[in-house]
């Protein structure tokens, strides 16, 4: 098993299903990052776009920005959903894909899974598929998709290298990945790092925005944008998750990547 800073990679796991649980179970408790329907349009979601989306897949949204702005979902299509939670991006997805195209949404949670199903039961999603699992070893074949889609949570994964690499392998040649995700501008040190409960609450497992860019090319993307970088933790309730942030430089990032054609 990995170690992170004399932490499991486990212990990790197991916080963030802790953390995100209570986020499905008790929506309306206040957390350190913003949730709900007032997150999706802190960070940018259309009114409009979330009125095809249930209250109970909204009311659990925990993402940090729109990584839809990049606009590379297209009728058909097979799309990945990596940390779908509660089902708001991956049942907007499906309404892109249309009746035609697919949803593979993948969680780790149990109890987002089981409330993603009910959501897209509700909203008559047939095109939606939940797949438990995790960023790190995604349980689907090469290069089965078109599109990955993910929205804060890259940065709760602990290998993030080879996470990426998940990522480079699903899609197909010319596939992209939409992706919102934390990074931070100053390094996070390390008695940080070794608190699971700190992982779970967005900011250190974060990396600097440079080594977070490098690592997707490293994993062999290309055609890498940046979208907005966005002040995510401005909208936190908490004083103190604000200023640990603002000390970090941790701020959102919107993305759009390519894997390279074949050839």
């Amino acid at each position: 098993m990995v170690a992170i800073a004399g932490l499991r990679k486990e212990q990790i796991f197991e916080a963030v299903q802790q953390m995100y649980t209570d986020v499905a179970n008790q929506p309306q408790r206040r957390f350190h990052f913003p949730t709900g329907r007032a997150a999706c349009l802190f960070v940018g979601y259309p009114e409009s776009w979330l009125e095809r989306v249930p209250d109970t897949a909204q009311e659990s949204f925990a993402g940090v920005g729109f990584p839809f702005a990049a606009d590379v979902i297209r009728r058909g299509n097979r799309v990945l959903d990596v940390g779908s939670g509660s089902g708001t991006d991956t049942l907007i997805a499906a309404g892109l894909v249309g009746t035609d195209g697919r949803v593979l949404a993948l969680d780790m949670t149990q109890a987002m899974i089981d409330k993603l199903r009910a959501n897209a039961t509700l909203a008559g999603a047939g095109n939606v598929e939940p797949i438990e699992g995790n960023a790190e070893a995604i349980p689907i074949p090469d290069a089965c998709v078109d599109v990955v889609t993910s929205n804060g949570v890259l940065n709760l994964v602990p290998d993030k290298p080879r996470a990426f690499a998940e990522l480079h392998r699903v899609l197909r040649p010319g596939g992209w990945v939409q992706l919102a995700d934390i990074v931070v501008s100053q390094p996070i040190g390390e008695k940080s790092r070794s608190n699971p409960r700190l992982w779970a609450e967005c900011v250190v497992g974060a990396v600097i925005e440079e080594a977070y860019l490098d690592a997707f090319h490293q994993a062999g993307f290309d055609e890498i944008r940046i979208l907005r970088r966005f002040d995510y933790f401005s909208g936190s309730s908490s004083e103190d998750t604000r200023r640990i942030a603002a000390a970090l430089g941790a701020h959102a990032l919107e993305l759009v990547l390519r894997k390279p054609r074949a050839g």
